[in-house]
């Protein structure tokens, strides 16, 4: 074929390309246009699963499986669109036999049917009550248990609120213009640092202690209830530059940081907190005080802190003022308080006597009867091998009760704390288990949902157990009498655990909060003398260091407010 033949045969229109053409046909076979928003997908996807297949996801798997599924020619209106008369789907197997109501399973209570994998179902003994499994809207699937609610391995909390406005929780304290950011630690820095310490040495012990009942020990009669009762007993939560004691020891040059365990435990389980508070550092000389403000919250007990859903404010839609954080917190701090002094044998004849007397009482003067308790000032080595001097930490422990051993039949002495229920099925609850109908049954699962809920006021707890090397620590179940009352309550159960053991139980290291000791202090310790301010971020997982003032706080007095740090218990 020649040259010329070719250029001849070229088409002599401007337009290269098919003739265009409205006819809709193509040889006779209807004709679909085609739209550039389309994507192509396939043919045939044998491995997907079905719409009407059930499996873990729901709709977010049908979702992910079909969102770029789309068919050739689907931008356009379907010109064969077919309303099919009844569809596969809406046919279902009913099945008239009678089955058995008793389940065996490989645990008490039933079985726990849940699903696993795709589509499949597993079965699985459970030590709860029998689960049944069902579907929801959109595909979701969820499980209905015994005690009400929704739920997968008890009540489902946090599911699908990712979407959910953040929390803004107010800050501990006010942050002043006049305030210098110095230092911003994130947690995850501070869950990386580790100082192994010795078990510490005692110095001094001041105080008595009375012993413990062991009737609160045993199983309440059925149908009985022990109240809890309001016991006036003065006991004193004295600041640590205020103690006359550390302020011996410190003039003695005995060491070089000084603390109380309520302030000392805060700082070392720090990354396990949620909500805000702040620790005054001052620096005099060479000497370090961990400090609290007045009216801190480092003197109340918080309620389900680590909860998934955790109890609301009233400006974010809470309408049960007693179910506040700040009510119930102040109700948990009040039975702490009248629960170890209703749990002691008060006897002048057989309790314990210190050494010394209680440094803070001053018979002249108070009127109210002591509450049980002696402080021990112990100190801890937190020495590197690169420092040229020694650097110790005094800090004043306390002790609650008493009691004997069952086989030596020697002291032990024990630390009493108390959680308490306010209405498992409020909102904040997280998911706790009715301690009236479970603790007797699941004590077990109780205390699992207790770690969960308020990891940080445990291990708080635990950190001053073994800072004063109590024997075991008590602990006690307290709830209301009535849910919609905060003022009267009832003791359900005591059960005892080695500070130590429990500490491993739920995952707590010791050395990790040294480690965060020995970094604020050394922060401390590169600056001037002055006043510090360590404070937690109320809405993120971050410390931040601020120089302040000297005269901040000493100039703040609220109305009401004793001298001396003396605490009147009752509610």
């Amino acid at each position: 074929m020649s040259l010329a033949s070719i250029v001849s045969a070229l088409p002599s229109d401007e337009i290269w390309g098919p003739p265009t053409t409205t006819d809709a046909l193509v040889d006779g076979v209807p004709y679909a246009p085609y739209s550039k928003g389309d994507k192509l997908g396939r043919m045939a996807d044998w491995t997907a699963e079905g719409k009407d297949r059930e499996g873990r996801g729901g709709r977010q798997q049908y979702n992910r499986a079909y969102r770029d599924q789309q068919v050739y020619g689907a931008g356009t209106s379907s010109l064969f669109a077919v309303q099919v008369a009844e569809d596969e789907s809406s046919f279902s197997v009913v099945d008239n036999t009678r089955t058995s109501t008793k389940t065996r399973g490989f645990g008490r209570g039933g079985v726990a049917f849940r699903s696993r994998g795709r589509g499949g179902r597993d079965q699985r003994g459970g030590r709860g009550g029998t689960f049944q499994r069902v579907g929801g809207r959109g595909g979701q699937q969820g499980y209905y248990d015994q005690r009400g609610g929704r739920g997968g391995r008890g009540r489902r909390f946090g599911w699908k609120d990712y979407d959910k406005p953040q929390r803004n929780r107010d800050s501990s304290v006010t942050i002043k213009s006049d305030w210098q950011m110095l230092e911003e630690i994130d947690f995850n820095r501070l869950a990386k640092l580790n100082l192994e310490t010795s078990a510490g040495e005692d110095i001094e012990s001041y105080g008595f202690l009375y012993y413990y009942d062991r009737q609160y020990d045993k199983a309440p009669v059925k149908n009985t209830e022990r109240k809890l009762n309001v016991v006036d007993r003065v006991a004193y939560n004295v600041t640590t530059s205020s103690d006359p004691i550390i302020q011996e020891l410190a003039e003695k040059d005995e060491a070089t940081i000084f603390a109380t365990d309520n302030i000392l435990s805060m700082l070392m389980c720090a990354n396990r907190s949620v909500y805000s508070w702040d620790i005054v550092i001052t620096r005099l000389g060479n000497k370090i005080y961990l400090d609290k403000r007045d009216g801190s919250s480092l003197d109340m007990v918080s309620v389900n802190e680590n909860a998934a859903d955790a109890p609301l404010e009233a400006s974010e839609g809470n309408k049960d003022a007693i179910n506040f954080p700040g009510a119930l917190a102040l109700e948990a701090t009040f039975i702490n308080h009248n629960f170890l002094n209703q749990t002691v044998m008060e006897s002048e004849t057989s309790k314990f006597d210190m050494p010394h007397d209680n440094p803070f009482y001053n018979p002249s003067e108070e009127t109210e009867p002591l509450a049980s308790k002696a402080y021990k000032y112990r100190r801890f080595d937190l020495s590197l091998e690169k420092d040229e001097d020694p650097l110790h930490l005094i800090v004043r422990t306390e002790i609650d009760a008493v009691m004997k051993n069952n086989v030596s039949g020697d002291d032990q002495f024990l630390t009493v704390k108390a959680l308490n229920e306010f209405d498992h099925k409020a909102q904040g609850s997280g998911g706790a288990l009715d301690w009236r109908t479970k603790l007797t049954s699941q004590p077990g699962a109780v205390m699992a949902t207790e770690m969960n809920n308020n990891g940080c006021k445990l291990a708080r707890w635990t950190t001053q157990s073994i800072l004063a090397k109590a024997d075991v620590m008590k602990l006690g179940f307290v709830s209301r009498v009535s849910p919609k009352s905060n003022d009267r309550h009832v003791i359900l159960s005591v059960m005892g655990y080695h500070p130590r053991q429990f500490a491993d139980q739920m995952g707590l290291n010791l050395a990790n909060g040294w480690g965060i000791v020995r970094t604020i202090v050394d922060m401390c310790r590169s600056m001037e003398e002055g006043k510090y301010v360590l404070v937690k971020d109320p809405n993120k997982t971050l410390l931040r260091l601020y120089k302040v003032p000297v005269g901040t706080f000493e100039d703040v007095e609220e109305d009401g407010e004793v001298d001396g740090g003396e605490v009147d218990e009752g509610e």
